[in-house]
């Protein structure tokens, strides 16, 4: 076996690939960016080293760099995860040339699936049923138009070399055919260096099922039977489970066949995964082949009890297949979401800065936690950069069926804590709460379908809430206070309840939630017992029953005892109770300065990236949500709309701008 290998990637793909090695006995070396020299796939690793700045292009994806640090690092083979450079066949290609191991398929293999339109007339050939659609060269607006209007509307746009919903628009109607080729082209160059695209049918309810297979340098093909991911946002995966519902023994080791026919057609070797469309009536249709291990292949491994990874390094060392297809077999039910930084509320819009504070369920045998992200105390959390993909981690549950899975899920995101940045905690939670998931009436546009139910509604305060915040800042200053150590024992000077010779005075607080201020005084007895008086002079008796966990109470009030977890970082207070969290602000009066107000009449960057588009010239009449400019930051376009009708009074940005976050790009009236 290989006693040292390169993993040329980052965040918790290299995290996973590092624990199957050191489980192997395999020395690991890590490669990192600028920006992640303090990242947790560093620290695991033997050795690592630095391969220049934080923007991918110029670290993660020179091979250049990448060949140089094996070379010097005396490894025998690179790993490449997912991602960056794991489906490059001219990477693949100089590992080799090198005189090194490439885990993962050969070159020709990567390059006969990384082009969707050669990949689909490779399977015509193998017999696996294909999409209606146009995978030609012509790739002129004319061609594709007439093309699409021959398939029939709707029809979805997809870049021939891109994954992950990039460069993928679906096209309801011919009038917008023409814009939406125009973004999707220029999100493929951008992403993929390539912005050849292929036009197919969009089925309008379909569910999205993949086969993971595995091939060896023998010939030897098997499957490890399918997962099912039609839960997505963005045509970017966010549920994944494995096996699919309601799936028929007959249906399953059909499409276990026509995966492997795809995999034999090009040799292939390792772990790979064809994905298929399947229709309502039982029919399903090639989309494309994965060369690479999947971000959801957890699942798969929870159902069979197989190690990928190992079985992905014992085929690169020439080993055969650990199991034959007669021995594999599923067990139990697996469940994985993926837990991003972004904005349900503002159509997943990424979202880049600091989490303030972190702390994932307990992995107990039914919780699994895949994550480069470490869990943080107050105010010390990592950053979510706007160089690489926001998912902050996976959670994978299991079970003895779906249900127990689900269920283990709705649990383990209960116990979820994370504050700092918005998060799609809240949507996962609706996804596995929701009546028509609970059935498995699972589609790709379930999303899209069920959004009224999944895109989070802020919950209101009640005096619950702002009792529990109010607490919670009680707490932290508490926790906060210096003593005078030289005071004796027992000491007013050492007593923090608000004792004064006048008396015992109140903690005020002060809480801001939604535009509302809310004014609280709080008197502690004890450190147990508390008063809540509101400014109408409501009042509250509450019972503080502290937990082990530093971030949590037992509060017991009006009869009702609930367990509550309050984090207070500066002016941020989060309280999370019942499956809920509030955002409230804390007026702290020794803070300085306030929160700046965005001027109206001003359209400003949502973040950091890059300018593609503006579409708009001073003077121009807009309407509203009409486009104006096109941001390209964290891989996804995003555009910036007007929020209402005006005229365009100042243009502040130019297409190949590189822009920071605020920064005002449209002004008007």
């Amino acid at each position: 076996m290989f006693k040292k290998v390169l993993i040329a990637n980052r965040g918790e793909i290299a995290c996973r690939i590092m624990r199957s090695c050191r489980e192997m006995g395999i020395e690991t070396v890590a490669v990192y960016s600028d920006a992640d020299k303090n990242a947790l796939h560093v620290e695991l690793a033997d050795n690592a080293y630095p391969i220049g700045p934080a923007p991918a292009a110029e670290s993660y994806l020179v091979t250049e760099k990448i060949l140089d640090v094996a070379l010097t690092s005396g490894a025998e083979a690179i790993h490449p995860g997912y991602g960056f450079l794991s489906e490059n066949a001219d990477f693949a290609e100089q590992v080799a040339k090198a005189g090194l191991v490439f885990i993962g398929p050969d070159p020709d293999a990567i390059r006969a699936m990384g082009g969707k339109s050669e990949a689909k007339a490779l399977m015509e050939k193998a017999g696996v049923p294909l999409v209606p659609g146009y995978h030609g060269d012509k790739q002129d607006l004319a061609t594709l138009q007439a093309e699409a209007e021959k398939i029939g509307f709707p029809v979805v746009i997809k870049a021939s070399a891109g994954g992950g919903g990039k460069g993928m628009r679906v096209v309801n109607a011919a009038k917008d055919f023409s814009d939406a080729l125009d973004s999707a082209k220029r999100e493929a160059k951008s992403a993929f260096g390539n912005d050849h695209v292929l036009i197919e049918k969009y089925l309008t309810q379909p569910r999205h099922v993949e086969i993971q297979i595995f091939g060896d340098q023998k010939g030897d093909c098997v499957y490890l039977f399918e997962r099912d991911c039609s839960i997505q946002r963005r045509h970017q995966k966010v549920v994944e489970e494995a096996p699919a519902p309601g799936m028929s023994d007959g249906l399953r080791a059909e499409m276990g066949a026509a995966a492997i026919a795809a995999a034999k057609a090009i040799d292939y070797k390792g772990a790979g995964t064809v994905e298929f469309l399947l229709d309502e009536d039982g029919s399903f249709y090639f989309m494309e082949m994965n060369t690479r291990l999947q971000v959801e292949h957890p699942v798969t491994e929870e159902i069979t009890g197989v190690d990928l990874v190992e079985w992905q390094l014992r085929i690169a060392y020439g080993e055969s297949l650990p199991m034959t297809q007669d021995a594999l077999e599923i067990c139990g039910h697996a469940i994985e979401v993926r837990l991003y930084a972004e904005d349900p509320q503002n159509g997943f819009l990424p979202a880049a800065g600091k989490i303030r504070y972190l702390r994932y369920p307990v992995q107990d045998g039914t919780v699994r936690i895949e994550s480069a992200v470490r869990e943080a105390p107050f105010g010390d959390g990592e950053d979510v950069s706007i160089h690489y993909d926001p998912m902050i981690a996976k959670l994978i549950t299991c079970g003895q069926n779906r249900t127990h899975a689900i269920n283990n899920m709705i649990d383990a995101l209960e116990q979820l804590r994370i504050s700092g940045l918005k998060t799609n905690l809240g949507f996962l939670q609706n996804i596995m709460a929701h009546p028509a998931f609970q059935k498995a009436d699972l589609t790709t546009g379930f999303a899209d379908v069920h959004a009224a139910d999944l895109i989070p509604v802020p919950v209101p305060v009640d005096d619950h809430v702002l009792i529990y915040a109010a607490l919670g800042v009680v707490q932290h200053r508490l926790d906060h206070d210096v003593y005078i150590n030289d005071a004796e024992y027992g000491s007013p000077w050492n007593d923090f309840n608000g004792w004064s010779h006048c008396g015992v005075q109140p903690y005020t607080v002060e809480l801001e939630h939604g535009g509302d201020v809310f004014r609280l005084d709080v008197v502690l007895q004890d450190n147990i017992y508390a008063t809540i008086i509101f400014e109408d002079g409501r009042q509250y008796t509450a019972m503080l029953l502290p937990e082990e966990d530093d971030l949590s109470l037992t509060i017991r009030l009006a009869g009702e005892e609930r367990n509550v977890s309050i984090v207070v970082v500066d002016e941020d207070v989060d309280v999370f109770s019942g499956g809920h969290q509030w955002q409230l602000k804390w007026h702290n009066p020794l803070a300085v300065g306030g929160a700046l107000m965005a001027e109206s009449g001003k359209l400003t960057a949502p973040m950091p990236g890059k300018i593609v588009a503006v579409k708009v010239s001073v003077g121009d009449q807009v309407e509203k949500g009409q486009p104006l400019v096109i941001l390209e930051a964290m891989k996804m376009e995003h555009t910036i709309t007007a929020p209402e009708a005006g005229e365009i009074i100042a243009v502040n940005a130019n297409p190949g701008d590189q822009v920071d976050e605020k920064l005002e790009l449209v002004s008007f009236s």
